[in-house]
């Protein structure tokens, strides 16, 4: 383990005083190495596509084995509940990946997970957060079933996986229209909503990003604007963002660069000097191996929880280098 690794021969400790963009790029040499050696397999793959040219059959080969026969997906791939059985959740972690590496339609295993969705959406076009079957494994205190916990988790994760079927079916066809139905339902949720949990507004941010190139479909479907949602997006990032810097320290918080990814973001502007001082953030708390400390707790199944805080260092390095990357912050 690199954590008993001695601050005096480290090499990330002979970066002090170095220009930021070449220390970071230290971090990074030095926290690809550890993700090699200590994250999951999953996020090995990933990383070698996202920085290292590797290739999406090997990350689609990896993310395979978190797929159940039934087309969702399992396992633990969301690292907070360890339901082996298929999930809507599990199946939004699962999307995202396949999204991050351009799977297209005719994908297999994008077709199983399509199919697996369309069966299991609810009538009223959602799909449930939580599963009453999470109780039984180790899991996070938010992942605990109980009755009315989806009016706490409301369209996270149903409007991602909504731009989802979109995204993977042939305009107009019966795949398509359920994930419209979903997304109509959101929609009107968004507009009437004064304020929202950061997680799912994250979600939207997703499905707005998907329907970018369909902002037509999006209008036929639904009589909304792309910026009718952007414009409703960003009062809602600027209610739950955390304006002053100086808390970043304390715990999980909504910084802003979860919200923009990319410089090319239309929250960019609005949130202006906040994203540099984020940047910067990241640059300051990275720590002796290229990576940030897990900022949340089980407060139960101790020995499980100390497994999924290193999948989520490996996670979280993964994403915030990208990130680090698209803002000019790497070598």
């Amino acid at each position: 383990m690199d954590r008993g690794l001695d601050q005096a021969t480290s090499p990330y400790a002979d970066l002090r005083g170095r220009h930021p963009v070449e220390k970071l790029g230290q971090a990074f040499l030095q926290a690809g190495r550890w993700v090699k050696r200590n994250a999951r397999p999953l996020e090995a793959v990933r990383w070698e596509y996202a920085f290292e040219h590797g290739s999406r059959e090997r990350v689609l080969q990896v993310l395979g084995a978190y797929q159940n026969d039934d087309g969702g997906f399992g396992h633990g791939i969301e690292p907070d509940f360890w339901l082996p059985a298929s999930s809507s959740m599990a199946a939004w972690a699962a999307a995202r990946i396949l999204l991050e590496v351009g799977a297209e339609r005719d994908t297999p295993m994008v077709q199983a997970l399509v199919d697996y969705l369309c069966r299991v959406q609810g009538p009223t076009g959602m799909w449930p957060a939580v599963l009453p079957e999470n109780n039984a494994f180790p899991h996070a205190p938010w992942w605990h079933w109980k009755p009315g916990v989806e009016d706490w988790w409301m369209f996270n994760s149903s409007v991602e996986l909504a731009a989802y079927l979109i995204h993977w079916s042939s305009p107009g066809s019966i795949t398509a229209e359920q994930g419209w139905k979903t997304v109509r339902l959101a929609l009107k949720r968004l507009m009437d909503c004064t304020k929202m949990d950061m997680h799912e507004i994250g979600n939207y941010l997703m499905f707005r990003e998907l329907m970018k190139p369909r902002t037509a479909e999006l209008l036929e479907n639904t009589g909304y604007l792309l910026m009718d949602v952007e414009r409703k997006l960003t009062e809602l990032v600027m209610a739950v963002v955390e304006m002053d810097v100086s808390q970043w320290v304390h715990g999980y918080r909504a910084l802003p660069l979860p919200f923009v990814q990319t410089p090319d973001s239309f929250l960019c502007e609005v949130l202006g000097g906040l994203v540099d001082e984020n940047l910067n953030f990241y640059a300051e708390q990275v720590d002796e191996n290229g990576l940030w400390p897990v900022t949340w707790d089980w407060d139960a199944y101790p020995s499980e929880f100390a497994v999924a805080k290193r999948y989520w260092q490996g996670i979280v390095a993964l994403e915030r280098y990208r990130i680090l990357r698209a803002f000019g912050r790497l070598p």
